[in-house]
């Protein structure tokens, strides 16, 4: 890809990313308008800013090229059927702050913080957490319920929604049996690369790329020649973008990723970066490893120990190669499906972004 097209890529997806934010901006003023009339709504209004405010929006966009990709034409309904996965996304990180216990998601409060801190400013009874948790549960379903309305009534033939109905219901599926298998396996505490590529693929990878591609795919009358190269394409780059999320978790600048560098490492989390690490470590970094990972009360210091076996055993470097291969197997698809051109170079500049992200 010459700079040039670099730079109309770049230009494009900045374009679609607006369009896609105004058509959430637009259906959360009609919904939060609706629940305005209620007593004591002003709480959901913490919605707006925690949707609209950062996130990169790409698997709307992916949705949106796929749909391009596919041979349609650039239309609203569109933009609108592919923002209902922004809200879809929101809901689930809502969800995962809670399960992982982080108080910072896109460089501010996570939802459960926010809503425990309005619960202390407004002098109400009870454990400011506790109310914090509870409500942001029902914040997170209730957005869970708003991506499906906003798919819905987005315009797209419902002849082609329902066709794209098993894409979208897999999707969901998957992605939250995805976060069982992650909860379950930090309970185990005792990580594999092989358990842990496992959830990479369920949690995160077919939920991140694949599915959004395929689910613009089937919406725009796609066949099966191009559904399966979306597939071929999406599998390998959603694989190397969670690895990257995983990197990121621990050796990330939290000023620019917008979340702690800590969190995974207090919480124990299961990734692959770990298991490898543990798969090759000496007795005594095993040892650390079993003292330090999970540790709720981890420091700074004691961080910094663990990014050193994490550098010491290879598990930085592994972990920086199988990105790398599964890009290279991504964009060897990409370029063999019978796409669009404005899609194709599209999605070579997300898989550009994806793969090489500080954030």
């Amino acid at each position: 890809m010459t700079a040039g097209t670099r730079s109309t890529s770049a230009a494009a997806a900045l374009e679609v990313k607006g369009r896609i934010d105004r058509a959430l901006a637009e259906f959360l003023d009609d919904r939060l308008g609706e629940l305005s009339r209620l007593d004591d709504a002003s709480a959901f209004e913490l919605l707006r800013p925690y949707v609209l405010s950062g996130g990169k929006r790409i698997r709307p966009m992916l949705c949106y090229w796929g749909w391009r990709g596919a041979g349609g034409a650039d239309r609203d309904e569109a933009v609108r059927a592919a923002a209902a996965l922004e809200l879809f996304h929101s809901f689930a990180l809502i969800h995962d702050d809670i399960m992982d216990g982080s108080d910072i998601r896109r460089g501010r409060p996570a939802m459960h913080r926010r809503l425990a801190a309005l619960h202390e400013e407004s002098g109400w009874n009870g454990d400011p957490d506790a109310f914090g948790v509870s409500a942001a549960m029902l914040f997170g379903d209730l957005l869970l319920v708003w991506a499906d309305e906003l798919l819905y009534t987005s315009g797209v033939d419902p002849a082609r929604l329902r066709a794209a109905r098993p894409v979208y219901d897999r999707m969901r599926a998957e992605a939250i049996c995805g976060q069982y298998l992650d909860v379950a396996e930090t309970a185990k505490g005792v990580p594999s690369v092989a358990r842990s590529m496992r959830v990479v693929r369920y949690k995160a990878a077919r939920y991140t790329v694949e599915h959004p591609l395929v689910l613009g795919g089937v919406m725009a009358g796609g066949g099966g020649r191009l559904l399966a190269a979306y597939s071929a394409f999406g599998r390998p780059l959603g694989e190397a973008f969670q690895l990257r999320d995983d990197l990121l978790g621990v050796f990330g600048d939290p000023g620019v990723t917008g979340k702690s560098n800590l969190d995974d490492l207090r919480e124990g989390k299961p990734t692959v970066l770990m298991a490898y690490a543990v798969e090759h470590a000496t007795l005594a970094q095993r040892a650390l490893i079993n003292r330090l990972h999970g540790a709720a009360d981890l420091d700074e210091s004691a961080a910094r120990d663990l990014r050193k076996v994490l550098d010491e055993t290879g598990a930085h470097a592994a972990v920086e190669d199988m990105i790398e291969v599964r890009g290279r197997h991504a964009l060897t698809a990409l370029r063999a499906a019978p796409l669009t051109e404005d899609a194709g170079q599209a999605l070579t500049a997300l898989t550009d972004a994806a793969l090489w992200r500080h954030s």
